[in-house]
């Protein structure tokens, strides 16, 4: 870093992504993207006007795509909160909802960005630690006085808590954000939107990169009590109102008119897991009750970082998370019925 760099920054771990390779061919099954294409609408939108008028800015209130999310939602516009990416609404959040000395608490073991947001803006961390069997025990979030950010599903492990535990937090604390992350509901989870209508301290966040096979897009969207969706947006129209571009605006709206395409894709998707884990099962792995797009996995006695670098060396790109207590364990991205099963092959022959 240079020398002009911030001293209030200088110890700042930025968050890693999952690889994405330019240089060889892999079965891609470790960023958790949609293994299936946007729909024939989507593609179509984006026509040769779309583009012309990219000489154009976006429109900063991204109006059209509120109201299209609020219909399928069945809330009001004002209640949505736009944005490039769901990792933007969770830290407008961050720093909207946990700056003022309350602090922040989630997981031992969740989304790497969370640690990362809370260094940047220096905000005091509470860490909650899982369960033995990985999974979040609700009663721990009962009355922490601090902003509250829950993973459901939670990453990487895919476990989920249904709508009534995540009511349980939100009432036990009134007088607190809780901020419920929702990128993987769409595969078997229960969403808390419902519940935005009923508690003015819960926001919902959710992405299009999953579900709705636009990773590459950057779209996300929060939803909640209309003041809390002013904070955020105060937040925005602080650093960069035109943050969503024109392209990806008008994606994201024909992506909620073809929402049908999607929820079929999440099917199979689910399907694809169930077969997966059972293959995973019979060849000795303890695999996690996922509720996401992925599966956690270990195999006992067997070291983890050496069934991901063996799978790498075979063409299939799997996570694995370089630390205790998850050392041996790799998260898998459910692909197609066909990249699934090269996985599976690839991986016996490594075993």
């Amino acid at each position: 870093m240079s020398t002009f760099f911030s001293g209030a920054l200088k110890n700042l771990a930025p968050y890693t992504p999952g690889e994405q390779p330019q240089d060889q061919q892999y079965v891609k099954l470790n960023t958790n993207e949609s293994p299936y294409p946007p729909s024939a609408g989507v593609i179509t939108a984006l026509n040769a006007k779309e583009t012309s008028d990219l000489r154009l800015y976006s429109d900063p209130e991204c109006k059209e795509l509120k109201k299209a999310l609020a219909g399928y939602y069945k809330v009001e516009p004002e209640n949505i909160y736009v944005g490039n990416g769901s990792d933007e609404a969770l830290n407008f959040a961050f720093l909207s909802y946990a700056t003022d000395g309350r602090g922040v608490a989630f997981a031992d073991i969740t989304y790497g960005f969370y640690p990362v947001f809370a260094d940047l803006y220096h905000i005091p961390v509470q860490i909650v630690p899982l369960k033995s069997d990985f999974s979040i025990a609700p009663e721990d979030y009962y009355g922490l006085n601090k902003t509250i950010v829950i993973a459901n599903p939670n990453a990487p492990t895919g476990m989920a808590l249904s709508r009534d535990a995540i009511e349980g937090i939100v009432k036990a604390n009134p007088d607190s954000v809780v901020v419920v992350d929702e990128a993987y509901v769409d595969f078997g989870a229960e969403s808390c939107v419902g519940l935005t209508k009923i508690y003015p301290n819960l926001l919902v966040v959710q992405t299009y990169s999953k579900s709705r096979s636009m990773a590459g897009a950057r779209l996300g969207y929060a939803i909640g009590n209309a003041e809390l969706i002013r904070d955020l947006e105060t937040v925005k129209f602080s650093t960069n109102p035109y943050n969503v571009n024109r392209l990806t605006l008008r994606a994201g709206v024909q992506a909620i008119a073809e929402q049908d395409y999607y929820t079929e894709n999440c099917k199979k998707i689910m399907a694809t897991r169930a077969y997966t884990k059972e293959k995973l099962e019979k060849l000795g792995f303890t695999v996690l009750d996922s509720r996401s797009n992925f599966l956690f996995a270990m195999k006992p006695g067997t070291d983890g970082g050496a069934i991901y670098r063996g799978l790498k060396e075979r063409g299939v790109l799997v996570r694995h998370f370089d630390k205790d207590p998850i050392r041996d364990y790799n998260r898998i991205t459910i692909g197609t019925q066909e990249q699934m099963d090269i996985f599976l092959t690839k991986l016996e022959e490594l075993l």
